[in-house]
């Protein structure tokens, strides 16, 4: 993601609330709100004011921030981080997101990774947790590996990583074992990430699983049986275009059938 500074005088605070942005428009535009109330205090002068973080769907042009894609328009304050919403088929690769891939080929430097995009990424057999010369992980082709984008460029394969750069630990990036994974849509996959989504706390009520979701779309599922595994991503995928009221009803049938 692109990290930035903006200059904005406290009466251009914007309303909150969801807004749609086509590509061509200028943000902050009304309804977007690119500033926050806790930014209010820092904005003061060039030095002091708030660092946003660009994600898909929004660029930098000179000293203004562009929409390159339709969508809703999304933050988290994390970091401070703004991004584009879309239901896209195609994942483009972001710096800072966590995908699912899989290891498509290796070589003594790196393994090559599908993660779903344009172009293959690359993981380096050394972008592991106290991975050195000596001692490299052994990933066998084929296997789903759950990483984090370190560089993306339009023009060149991302590059990807199995440890968290802040703390130098795995933090859960590695190679998924047993389990069964499956695609989504974007939309989908990032709405589940959202921790007010309610299919994931109404499956986990009844079932114990577990769950890595890549911001490319790919899910990874495990649980106690075969059965249980197919069920689970079943109403995961089904939980798209349901309301809450339907999801509960609908988790209330799967889990009849365990």
């Amino acid at each position: 993601m692109a990290s930035i500074k903006t200059e904005q005088p406290p009466g251009s605070l914007l309303p909150q609330g969801p807004s749609i942005v086509l590509p061509g428009d200028l943000l902050p535009a009304p309804g977007t709100r690119l500033v926050t109330d806790d930014d209010d205090a820092f904005i003061t002068t060039s030095t002091t004011a708030p660092v946003i973080k660009l994600g898909p769907g929004l660029l930098v042009d000179d000293d203004s921030i562009g929409a390159i894609k339709a969508g809703i328009l999304k933050h988290t304050p994390t970091g401070n981080r703004w991004w584009v919403e879309s239901n896209q088929r195609r994942y483009v690769a972001a710096q800072g997101e966590s995908v699912v891939g899989v290891v498509i080929s290796k070589s003594a430097e790196h393994y090559k990774m599908d993660i779903g995009a344009a172009q293959h990424a690359l993981l380096g057999v050394l972008s592991f947790e106290g991975a050195s010369k000596r001692f490299k992980p052994d990933i066998k082709i084929g296997s789903l590996v759950y990483c984090r984008v370190s560089l993306a460029n339009k023009d060149m394969e991302a590059e990807l990583e199995c440890f968290n750069p802040t703390t130098m630990k795995s933090d859960g990036y590695g190679e998924l074992k047993n389990g069964f994974a499956i695609k989504t849509s974007l939309g989908l996959a990032r709405r589940l990430l959202d921790p007010k989504t309610l299919i994931l706390r109404l499956l986990g009520q009844h079932t114990p699983f577990e769950t890595v979701i890549g911001m490319n779309g790919k899910i990874w599922v495990d649980s106690e049986s075969p059965k249980k595994i197919i069920l689970i991503c079943n109403a995961i995928k089904n939980s798209e275009f349901l309301s809450d009221t339907e999801c509960k009803t609908m988790v209330k049938t799967v889990i009849e059938k365990l």
